[in-house]
């Protein structure tokens, strides 16, 4: 189940046109936590796409958020969110 949520996400997430996409589970981590208790799972994602460039840091997350709403709180209970232009991306490297 965890291969196919995180697969979904990636589809999801696609439509932002990310030049990187890094989808990470970290339910693991959260084992016993009240949200990880109903099965829905803790993700780490980091997007880089041309579509945050000029937005602030909400906004880039809000674009996340909307993508995924459908899939929240019953698959996914919580998101940390890096989303970065290709510019900011070529920045840190």
């Amino acid at each position: 189940m965890t291969a196919a949520r995180v697969a979904t996400i990636r589809s999801l997430l696609g439509g932002l046109d990310p030049q990187a996409l890094d989808v990470i589970d970290e339910s693991h981590l959260h084992a016993g936590h009240a949200g990880a208790a109903g099965g829905a799972g803790h993700f780490r994602v980091r997007v880089v796409s041309d579509r945050f460039t000029g937005l602030s840091r909400v906004s880039r997350h809000r674009l996340v958020y909307d993508r995924l709403k459908d899939l929240m709180p019953d698959e996914v209970h919580a998101l940390a969110i890096t989303a970065l232009t290709s510019q900011e991306n070529s920045d840190k490297t």
